[in-house]
């Protein structure tokens, strides 16, 4: 990760340390400052990279909900524990909006 990160990536900070570079980078391209556009290159990188690590975090978070969900559903199933079942059904559908949401990695 960057400096701009915290220990968990994030899909906001990442977009706005990417939007912070690019309109640093605009700055030193408009005034001729080659250190606002070195600057604004970096800062515009790490913002991207932070943000495909936190979607590609969630995705995986996505997949273990899926997996964790569909178990408790087919537990449930077997076992006539249908508050078990239809939480496992519950869980693996946030799973799969979450990996939908997460998909561009």
């Amino acid at each position: 990760m960057s400096a701009f990160t915290t220990s968990q990536p994030s899909k906001t900070s990442g977009q706005f340390h990417s939007m912070k570079g690019s309109a640093m980078e605009g700055v030193g391209n408009m005034t001729g400052a080659t250190e606002w556009q070195r600057a604004g290159k970096e800062e515009h990188a790490a913002g991207e990279t932070e943000y495909k690590a936190a979607q590609a975090k969630n995705y995986a978070e996505g997949t273990a909900d899926r997996f964790g969900g569909k178990k408790d559903s087919i537990i449930g199933a077997v076992t006539g524990d249908k508050s078990q079942q239809m939480e496992g059904n519950a869980r693996n559908e946030k799973g799969s909006a979450q990996q939908e949401m997460n998909k561009n990695i």
